[in-house]
């Protein structure tokens, strides 16, 4: 059986299936409906066999069925048959929590998804929740005006950087993960300094040392720092 894999994104719709290495992307935005999406994905999947279809979605999905329009797309997704538009059998989950089962590994998992805005889910004894914390206020605004795609335009990458490192230190000192994944998508690159790198994981261990994963690329040396400061 083949899947295809539908990641949907504030800024970018990303594809891939079984049998393939590299994905491939459209841009979304918040004119995007479902039939768009639909339409785009068919689009860059023309040339590839797919049995199954597993939608990643950037909102809240209760037992399969997505019950909150998007904040960064268009509406109409509530009550859209994903299937007849398909034609095939499709799955709904949380893009956030897709993206967290993808790093599990065992313990605890806390996925925070940079982003357009901020994908949170957290993996426990393999049981998945998706969670919705950058909806959550944070000085004056939430946290996904402050981490997201929009406080990093509005701060510049330093200030950012700053309330990144205050905002997962916070988590860590309710949630006690093993394992933090930071996914910083495609709008951070690793710059010539090597400050940031696009997929970051930190490990938390109970005597509160926080390192880098070697297997992922690092970053900077000082925002390291300020994680294990905090708390």
């Amino acid at each position: 059986m083949k899947i295809l894999v539908v990641d949907i994104g504030g800024t970018n719709v990303k594809i891939l299936t079984s049998g393939q290495a590299e994905p491939r992307k459209s841009p979304s935005g918040p004119k995007m409906t479902p039939q768009q999406m639909v339409s785009e994905v068919k689009e860059l999947a023309g040339d590839w066999r797919y049995d199954v279809v597993s939608i990643g979605y950037p909102g809240l999905v209760h037992r399969g069925r997505i019950v909150a329009e998007p904040h960064n797309l268009a509406p109409q997704w509530v009550g859209f048959d994903f299937e007849a538009a398909f034609d095939c059998p499709v799955r709904l989950l949380n893009d956030a929590a897709m993206q967290a089962l993808g790093s599990y590994r065992g313990g605890t998992l806390l996925f925070l998804g940079l982003g357009t805005g901020l994908g949170s889910a957290l993996v426990a004894g393999g049981i998945v929740v998706p969670m919705e914390l950058g909806h959550l206020s944070y000085k004056r605004r939430t946290y996904e005006d402050h981490l997201g795609n929009r406080g990093l335009k509005r701060l510049g990458k330093k200030k950012w950087a700053e309330h990144v490192a205050y905002a997962v230190g916070r988590l860590i000192d309710v949630l006690d993960p093993d394992d933090i994944v930071l996914d910083a998508h495609d709008y951070l690159t690793l710059d010539k300094n090597g400050m940031f790198a696009q997929q970051v994981v930190v490990f938390h261990d109970r005597s509160g040392e926080r390192v880098l994963d070697r297997n992922h690329d690092g970053i900077d040396f000082t925002f390291t720092q300020s994680l294990k400061s905090i708390g």
